[in-house]
């Protein structure tokens, strides 16, 4: 990808055509409480925000490698004993093969709530693969 010049006038040169930024919400009711998805499409990949009230308490990237087969992952901000922005982030990275921010902001003592959020996600993902 080209690195874009900006010049005096704040005229960019350079750059390849970008998408405009396109944002896609949606909800659904999970184990009894309405969790959020905000979905921001990025040129080449995605932000995906995952919670019940707004706040950003973590943060994620993944990105593909081609040095393995695995996309790399890492938390930007967060507690880093919490793996399940990273594992999402990096699991949408390897179904999209984009790069993926994740903020998942729900608490992660039941198991059960994550693999719902996902399906949901992925749901999401074949009903609507242009937001994504």
């Amino acid at each position: 990808m080209e690195v874009s010049t900006i010049m005096e006038n704040g005229d960019c040169t350079g750059q390849e055509s970008t998408e405009p930024i396109s944002l896609h919400d949606f909800s659904e009711k999970l184990l009894e409480q309405m969790v959020h998805f905000h979905v921001m499409k990025l040129t080449g990949g995605f932000f995906l925000w995952v919670g019940t009230s707004p706040v950003l308490s973590n943060l994620a990237v993944s990105m593909n490698s081609r040095f393995d087969s695995m996309p790399l992952s890492s938390l930007v901000l967060g507690d880093s004993s919490d793996t399940t922005p990273t594992s999402i982030a990096q699991r949408l990275t390897k179904k999209t093969k984009k790069q993926v921010f994740v903020s998942y902001n729900l608490p992660v003592t039941d198991s059960n709530l994550t693999i719902l959020v996902e399906n949901r996600i992925k749901k999401e993902m074949e009903l609507h693969p242009d937001k994504f």
